[in-house]
């Protein structure tokens, strides 16, 4: 699997577990907010990282118990499920974060029991969401992946990056009309990590408007919080 980078402990991925994070090589969108631009434009090969990584989880058993798949994207690696056969194998649970666009592999890999939580991003409402993601693509394919992932049986969230220049703070109410009044929903801080794909004209909302969309939000999600 092409992986480009491997964080070896995070207690912030993956909700419940002490984990490590790998980041996948390749996405099919252009969000000009994402903050793994490289890992987007230029996925170079590293060939020795998945060993290093199914090493690493051998070693800490019982230390770390989970592990985030993040990208990227990661349902575009044709070698994904293998190397979640193998996390599992060893005995730590998986955590697959997707931007929702692929929902035929993404219904593949929640078919087959191997995915113990998985993460959903919402970019920006419907009308909006073109915008967001930097490429035409239908809006339906997301609401199909959102179904998948309900109807899956797997622990999930759904989470939107609130970034100044994508995102009004009322475009925070559409979204809160697409989810279901239990879910889990988080509103993510946004920063320039000094690798976004396009940074003009992006900034990140003040805590006080934070504050706001969360208002706004609760009154559909009551679980909705804020993260980063």
């Amino acid at each position: 699997m092409n992986i480009q980078g491997f964080q070896k402990l995070t207690l912030l991925d993956f909700p419940g577990k002490t984990a490590c994070t790998v980041f996948t090589g390749g996405c099919n969108l252009r969000c000009p907010f994402c903050h793994n631009g490289s890992l987007v434009l230029n996925p170079t090969e590293q060939g020795s990282v998945e060993c290093d990584v199914l090493e690493y989880l051998k070693k800490r058993a019982g230390i770390i118990d989970g592990v985030c798949i993040t990208g990227g994207e990661p349902l575009l690696q044709p070698d994904l499920l293998s190397f979640v056969e193998k996390c599992k194998e060893i005995g730590v649970s998986v955590k697959l974060d997707t931007n929702g666009a692929n929902p035929k592999k993404l219904q593949k890999i929640l078919d087959s029991g191997k995915i113990d939580y998985v993460a959903m991003d919402i970019k920006a409402a419907p009308d909006n969401y073109e915008c967001a993601v930097g490429v035409k693509i239908d809006f339906s394919v997301f609401k199909e992946s959102m179904e998948i992932i309900r109807k899956s049986g797997v622990q999930y969230e759904f989470r939107t990056t609130a970034v100044k220049g994508i995102h009004t703070i009322s475009d925070f109410e559409e979204i809160a009309k697409l989810l279901k009044p239990d879910e889990n929903y988080f509103i993510q801080k946004f920063t320039d990590s000094g690798n976004l794909l396009n940074s003009s004209g992006l900034s990140s909302f003040s805590a006080d408007e934070t504050e706001i969309i969360i208002e706004k939000v609760k009154k559909y999600i009551p679980r909705v919080a804020s993260r980063g």
